[in-house]
C-alpha cells in the first residue's frame, strides 16, 4: 500500500458531485493523493466502490454517498455530513454531464426538464451549499465542469446546451460575488472527447486519436483542476479551456 501524503489537505475534506469512472473519479484521486477525504457521490453508492478502494490503495481517504443532486434535503444533508463528520471542505467540484442528443422536434418537456435539474439545477445547489461553507472562512475553491456546449448550442443539444449554459451563468455570477470573499470560483470548458470506456465503445474514430495524444485524459483533466485550486490568489483563473491539440475549435 502506497504511504498517504499529509499534503495541505490533510485533516480537510473536498467533494465531487457526479464521480464517475473517469473525470470525476481522477479528480478524487488526485486531491485524495493531495492529503484530501475525497467524498465522492453519485446517485448510486454501490457504484463508487472500486473508486473508493483505489483511493484507499494509494494510501488516501475516501468516503461515497449515494445522493440524487436534484433534491435539495440530501445535497444540504450531505454538505453537513461532510462537514461534521469528515473534515472541514476546502474543494468543490460540480462535474455532472448529462449530455443528451435529441432533434428539438423530439425533445420531450420530460428530457428537457430532467436535462436542465441534472446539469443546471442541481449545479446551484451544490454551489450554493459550498458558498455556505466556505463563506464564514473566507476561502476555498469550488469547479464546476462545463463542455462546448457552455459556449454554443450545437444540432439536437438543446436541452444539453440550455442546461450548461444556464451553468456557465451561474459559476460567473458566484464568482463576481465570491472572489471578493476568498473563494475562488472556476468554470472548466471541456471541449473535446474523452478517453473512456464509452467514447472507445461509440466514437472508434476518437478513440484512434489517441495513438496521436488526440484525446483528452482524465488524468490530466484533474491535474488543471488540482493547479486551478492552488493558483495564487493574486492571478485566479475563472475560466479554463481544455482540449487536446489537435481538436479543431
Amino acid at each position: 500500500m502506497a504511504e498517504s501524503s499529509s499534503g495541505r489537505g490533510a485533516g480537510k475534506s473536498m467533494i465531487v458531485v457526479g464521480a464517475g469512472d473517469a473525470t470525476g473519479g481522477a479528480i478524487a484521486r488526485r486531491f485524495a493523493r493531495e492529503g484530501y477525504a475525497a467524498c465522492v457521490c453519485r446517485r448510486n453508492a454501490d457504484r463508487l466502490e472500486p473508486l473508493v478502494a483505489q483511493i484507499e490503495a494509494e494510501g488516501g481517504k475516501a468516503r461515497a454517498f449515494g445522493i440524487d443532486a436534484r433534491d435539495e434535503d440530501q445535497i444540504v444533508g450531505f454538505f453537513k455530513t461532510v462537514e461534521e463528520e469528515v473534515g472541514p471542505l476546502e474543494v468543490v467540484v460540480f462535474n455532472i454531464g448529462a449530455n443528451v442528443n435529441f432533434p428539438i422536434t423530439e425533445t420531450t418537456a420530460r428530457v428537457y426538464r430532467k436535462v436542465w435539474e441534472m446539469a443546471a439545477f442541481s449545479g446551484f445547489l451544490t454551489g450554493r451549499e459550498a458558498a455556505r461553507l466556505m463563506t464564514p472562512r473566507a476561502s476555498g475553491t469550488i469547479i464546476f465542469t462545463g463542455a462546448t456546449a457552455s459556449l454554443r448550442g450545437g444540432k439536437g443539444f438543446s436541452a444539453f446546451a440550455g442546461a450548461k449554459f444556464a451553468l456557465r451563468a451561474l459559476a460567473q455570477s458566484m464568482a463576481r460575488e465570491l472572489g471578493p470573499r476568498g473563494i475562488h470560483v472556476a468554470h472548466s470548458i471541456i471541449d473535446g472527447a474523452i478517453d473512456t470506456a464509452w467514447i472507445r465503445e461509440n466514437f472508434p474514430a476518437a478513440a484512434e486519436r489517441d495513438k496521436d495524444g488526440g484525446i483528452l485524459k482524465p488524468d490530466d483533466i484533474a491535474e488543471s483542476y488540482w493547479q486551478l485550486h492552488v493558483q495564487p490568489r493574486t492571478a485566479w483563473t475563472h475560466e479554463l479551456d481544455l482540449r487536446p491539440w489537435m481538436e479543431s475549435w
